[in-house]
């Protein structure tokens, strides 16, 4: 049975380096950070006081007042880049749309309405609680309000694996085009979550970095020197569909989701395995469902957070799966310019992987200053590289030991 094929037709983004994928694309190649002193509110009192915060985004021009007022943050991410996304590819729905799914996920959803509401109650009293805020607050009301905005009847749900979320919800909606369920899907994941009480547990934890005085430098994966991740927000969505469907329309064709790995380290609820066998089973599954040999791949978009312990052991698992042929690869970490975006990190990271692809261009990781002798691999320090690639990964793994490979394509 010839086995279907899917590609990626429509891209959107919301990051903290440009809230559009164009935008996004450029400062990433140029190798621009969006790292700085946090302004959503006053970070004083915290050890750490920087973050890749999104900009000039204003949710009342577009969204209007009053939906603006009952969507989280995250859901606003989400569903400004579904609009970037399904206006990129060229889709009018109409009718009951029950051949198309809405796979979008997030690691931490609406915390940040959490946090407003909890504060409203404790100062205010009950009757001051939202009505709005278990709607706002649900992980899968991203997923909900896409589908309310372009009535689509099809399969709708939110996958939450931490940071392999985004991933995670590519890579199943994929499955579900091949599989026959559905034709067309718009996936991806949006997260929010710099706040307060966020930088406060990760600071406790000793997950994030302490470079206040030097924000754009903060986040670099690889080098000897880093000293944990950049807290990030946005969105990435992308629409995924048949091959035969894409061509018939005369869609833009991006890419080509080629295979999807997925594995647990079952280890540890935050540390990653040391060897890296968890993420070396999702990259040797993504290898496997995609029919491919370890010297087929050129691109790794790494997850590489910029902490000692996950850097290392990606870089471990990168050389158990390909072997020698791992330092004939170029791996680069996208989160050096625009910090970590939690759950919505493998959607984004699957976009630049995408345009990677189509462009022939390796994207930086930046603040790359020292090596490190336990980090050995080619990373891409400092400046994007053209190089024509035809297959490339992209990782992402999460707490709890969630790890997520996909497989992606030159198209043609």
């Amino acid at each position: 049975m010839t086995r279907t094929r899917v590609v990626i037709t429509g891209m959107g983004a919301v990051t903290p380096v440009g809230n559009d994928v164009p935008t996004l694309w450029r400062n990433v190649v140029d190798g621009k950070s969006g790292v700085g002193r946090i302004t959503l509110f006053d970070a004083s009192d915290l050890e750490t006081q920087i973050a890749a915060e999104v900009k000039e985004f204003d949710p009342v021009a577009l969204f209007g007042p009053k939906a603006a007022r009952i969507m989280d943050r995250y859901t606003q991410f989400a569903v400004a880049a579904a609009r970037e996304a399904v206006a990129d590819a060229g889709l009018t729905f109409s009718g009951d749309n029950e051949r198309v799914a809405v796979i979008v996920g997030t690691g931490i959803g609406g915390m940040a309405t959490l946090a407003q509401q909890l504060h409203a109650l404790d100062e205010r009293g009950p009757r001051r609680v939202s009505p709005f805020f278990i709607p706002m607050v649900l992980a899968d009301t991203a997923a909900g309000q896409i589908a309310i905005e372009y009535g689509i009847r099809g399969p709708n749900l939110a996958v939450v694996s931490a940071c392999a979320s985004g991933a995670n919800c590519v890579g199943e909606a994929a499955l579900m085009i091949r599989h026959g369920r559905v034709d067309k899907a718009i996936c991806g994941a949006a997260e929010a979550g710099i706040l307060r009480l966020a930088i406060a547990a990760f600071n406790v934890m000793g997950a994030v970095s302490r470079r206040n005085d030097e924000p754009t430098r903060a986040c670099r994966p690889f080098d000897a020197n880093r000293d944990g991740f950049v807290m990030g927000e946005g969105a990435g969505i992308l629409v995924l569909e048949k091959l035969e469907d894409a061509q018939a329309r005369g869609a833009h064709i991006y890419a080509e989701i080629l295979g999807y790995g997925l594995s647990a380290d079952a280890y540890h609820i935050t540390a990653p395995l040391e060897d890296g066998a968890g993420a070396a089973l999702a990259m040797a599954g993504a290898l496997r469902d995609a029919g491919l040999a370890p010297a087929d791949v050129e691109y790794i978009n790494a997850h590489g957070t910029s902490t000692p312990l996950n850097d290392r052991a990606e870089t471990l698992a990168i050389k158990s799966v390909f072997g020698e042929h791992a330092y004939r690869l170029a791996v680069s970490s996208t989160k050096s310019e625009m910090g970590h975006l939690l759950g919505a990190s493998g959607a984004v990271e699957a976009i630049i992987t995408a345009k990677a692809l189509e462009e022939g261009i390796i994207p930086p990781t930046i603040n790359y200053e020292t090596p490190d002798p336990e980090c050995d691999l080619d990373y891409t320090p400092n400046r994007a590289r053209e190089k024509p690639i035809r297959v490339a990964l992209s990782n992402s793994f999460g707490f709890g030991g969630h790890n997520a490979s996909l497989a992606l394509g030159r198209f043609p």
